[in-house]
């Protein structure tokens, strides 16, 4: 039994927008042992949660690290 390893050109996206990939792609990704999919409840939102607090200090030195 002989089975045809699919190309990547051969996926309908890559032949769609071939502008935006290499025309040398180092092929499709494994087959995983194991898959997993995240279940979504339709219509659910994403939680909508404020940021911890932090004190000031801490505040300023975050504010300070992320201009750098």
């Amino acid at each position: 039994m002989t089975s045809e390893i699919p190309s990547i050109h051969d996926q309908p996206i890559v032949s769609e927008f071939s502008d935006v990939f290499p025309n040398e792609l180092p092929g499709i990704a494994p087959v995983r042992e194991v898959e997993f999919n995240i279940e979504l409840i339709r219509g659910a939102e994403p939680i909508s949660k404020a940021p911890y607090r932090m004190a000031p200090i801490e505040l300023k030195e975050l504010k300070d690290q992320l201009q750098e």
